[in-house]
């Protein structure tokens, strides 16, 4: 398997600007970071990084392909329902894989695997477009959450059993639905058992950001044909790669190390992921959750008040070049930019060499499109380092399973040494846990008391 590589000479002085002392990768860093891994192997041991034993399931990753090979015989679209990291990692999955327009292929072009449609956010207008463009009787639901009692996904499953039953008879009904949730308890399982619905279990020690490639994924990848076992072997090579605690060694402790010494001493905070590849754009906004929610906190490890936590921002090269670059070149110095670069793009697309008497055109001819984003993503990078900008790339052989299970174990990993660094606990969300109590108050849930909201002020309103 070819690796992902891991360019950070950007982020150096004297190279860069204001970039990172390399002498400390064998100093202060390095001591830091042999710390931090310590922390997180012992975590490891205690079983609590349970995103770390996935790759090494191979009974969960079987029942996910007898699951997925018979819903894939069955059904022409199947409908992902799930919020945050119950819908991106199945989006940034499908997205880089199965590659763009799938779904508008003919079924002999899907080569019969089924459509795919995550619904991550309870829009109705959103909603109600996408069940008036499927045949019920055609369509398969994947109700993701780990607790079932995610209330976005919850409606969506309301209304998409009632959309069902409105269409098959009701004792069908069920073998619509797959759910994948808490291997034990929560109000999927209180459906699913009774009514013998197919359930698949997102382990307890693994959070909804960090579930990727759990089958809270895989499920969604491996219906539309994607190879599930593939994936977890390239995660499992560079979970092997990060077991190291010298940090020159380990890809994910130089990314947490230096990007946690950019915010933290740098003044360096907003953090830029930029593939340049459309397949990989929701890479960027998985990452995004993945970095934010794991590592802005107000309380640290000690209980104490801290505040902390950089800014991650989602970004697409070369399109991004004509909206972000003029901020990210000769705006504030408080930001790294992290480039996903693709070696082999699979399919390229040759420039025709025409118009000779016209300079702005001619040298384009003769090279392809994907030569010219690869050009494009490497001078921007340059021209970045010129300004004092510091950036990193990400190079990934091609995209392919053995790559996409290599990049997100490796951001996956550098998290939670992120979060030892700025002594946090990455996995759990404190801060979003109030909104959803003042939301089931609202709705009138049982057991919620229903919060009194200021009422807007007439002179504040224009």
């Amino acid at each position: 398997m070819d690796p992902v590589r891991f360019d950070y000479g950007n982020l150096l002085a004297p190279r860069t600007s204001g970039g990172m002392d390399p002498a400390r990768l064998e100093g202060d860093l390095a001591e830091r970071f042999r710390v931090a891994h310590t922390a997180v192997e012992a975590q490891r041991e205690a079983g609590v990084l349970g995103f770390l034993e996935l790759p090494y399931g191979e009974e969960t990753v079987d029942r996910v392909v007898e699951l997925a090979d018979g819903f894939a015989q069955w059904f022409e679209d199947v409908v992902v329902l799930g919020i945050g990291g119950s819908g991106l990692g199945a989006t940034a999955l499908g997205q880089a894989l199965l590659g763009p327009f799938w779904n508008l292929r003919s079924a002999e072009e899907r080569e019969h695997f089924p459509r795919l449609h995550v619904v991550d956010n309870p829009d109705p207008y959103t909603f109600a477009a996408l069940l008036e463009r499927l045949d019920p009787t055609r369509t398969m639901f994947n109700v993701v959450s780990k607790s079932g009692a995610t209330a976005e996904t919850m409606a969506q499953y309301l209304v998409a059993r009632g959309w069902i039953e409105s269409a098959v008879e009701p004792d069908k009904a069920r073998g619509h639905f797959l759910f994948t949730t808490d291997p034990t308890s929560g109000a999927l399982r209180q459906i699913g058992e009774p009514e013998d619905i197919p359930m698949l279990p997102v382990p307890p020690n693994v959070g909804g950001r960090f579930s990727v490639l759990s089958p809270v994924g895989l499920l969604p990848a491996a219906v539309c044909g994607v190879d599930p076992r593939a994936l977890l072997a390239g995660a499992a090579a560079m979970d092997d790669r990060c077991r190291s605690d010298v940090l020159s060694e380990n890809p994910a402790g130089v990314l947490a190390a230096l990007l946690h010494a950019a915010d933290t001493e740098s003044g360096r905070g907003i953090h830029v992921m930029m593939p340049y590849a459309d397949r990989l754009r929701a890479v960027g906004l998985w990452f995004q959750q993945l970095w934010a929610e794991s590592l802005g906190k107000a309380v640290d490890l000690e209980g104490r008040t801290c505040h902390v936590g950089p800014t991650p921002l989602a970004a697409l090269g070369a399109t991004d070049q004509h909206s972000l670059l003029q901020l990210l070149m000769e705006g504030p110095h408080d930001k790294v930019v992290l480039f996903l670069g693709v070696e082999d793009v699979g399919v390229d697309v040759p420039i025709p060499e025409r118009y000779p008497g016209i300079p702005a055109l001619a040298y384009l001819g003769g090279h392809s499109l994907g030569h010219l984003l690869d050009v494009e993503r490497s001078a921007t990078a340059e021209a970045l380092r010129r300004e004092g900008r510091p950036n990193a790339t990400f190079l990934l052989p091609r995209v392919d399973e053995g790559a996409l299970g290599q990049l997100f174990m490796l951001l996956q990993i550098a998290t939670v040494y992120a979060g030892a660094l700025y002594g946090v606990d990455p996995l759990d969300q404190p801060g979003v846990e109030l909104g959803k109590r003042l939301t089931y108050g609202l709705l009138g849930r049982e057991g919620s008391e229903r919060p009194d909201l200021e009422e807007p002020d007439a002179s504040w309103v224009v």
